[in-house]
């Protein structure tokens, strides 16, 4: 007879994230990071606590707040423009649909292969194709959990380089989740550190770069050593922040 557990996964964490910004969480594996995307994205439920989107309560999951996996979960039977705008066909979202489509297409570099079965692709250009499907609905937050993690070095500088490109045209929240202190110095304005187990929010510090940034300049070297140094507190001597991050 099996028994089930309750666990804690976060101790009084307070986490506020400003409408349009770029932030990204990093932390030790099993703190609970996928755990909180998945608590924005309304995939999961808190047993305890609020959160909130635009003042309102998150009880289900919504297009609004879109989340993108780290390996690629396409429908194989479809097409990679088919992929990309399937969900808003089944949401009825078909305003300008098939030129949103080919927009992003040409975003991704891959209008060779719109035709193209996912068993075809590349596990790169099938991210891509992920990326895409993320936001042709416009969201409002978009969740990334470790989604550049697979790719070779070429294909997470382009999809990263996309990504930028995208959050800055249609302004919306990006939320990611790396353990990659490069990635995390190279896309977020904030970098917020997790903690302890129960987890908690330890603390967080601006990452104040113009993009597109240069990861050769001595700055960003700098941000770097203190996102390090950050990490290494939060693991070895996790204490929660008493404030809002």
């Amino acid at each position: 007879m099996s028994r089930k557990r309750e666990l804690t996964v976060f101790d009084g964490l307070d986490l506020v994230i400003e409408d349009g910004s770029f932030v990204v969480i990093i932390g030790e594996s099993g703190c609970g990071k996928s755990t909180l995307l998945e608590l924005i994205s309304g995939l999961t439920l808190p047993c305890e606590g609020t959160i909130l989107a635009d003042h309102k309560p998150i009880n289900t999951a919504s297009p609004a707040r879109t989340l993108l996996f780290q390996h690629p979960s396409l429908l194989p039977w479809l097409t990679v423009e088919e992929n990309i705008n399937f969900g808003c066909k089944i949401r009825g979202d078909t305003y300008k649909l098939s030129q949103r489509t080919h927009e992003l297409i040409e975003l991704i570099g891959l209008q060779e292969f719109k035709d193209t079965h996912p068993p075809e692709l590349s596990i790169g250009m099938a991210q891509r194709v992920s990326l895409a499907r993320a936001l042709i609905g416009d969201p409002r937050v978009l969740l990334l959990d470790e989604p550049f993690a697979s790719l070779d070095l070429v294909n997470r500088t382009r999809l990263q380089e996309n990504l930028v490109q995208t959050w800055q045209t249609q302004k919306f929240t990006a939320i990611l989740v790396t353990h990659d202190i490069d990635e995390a110095v190279n896309l977020g304005q904030k970098i917020i550190f997790m903690g302890g187990q129960p987890a908690s929010i330890t603390s967080s510090i601006a990452i104040d770069l113009p993009y597109p940034r240069d990861v050769t300049d001595a700055r960003f070297f700098e941000a770097k050593r203190e996102v390090l140094e950050k990490l290494h507190h939060s693991i070895l001597s996790p204490e929660p922040s008493r404030t809002p991050q």
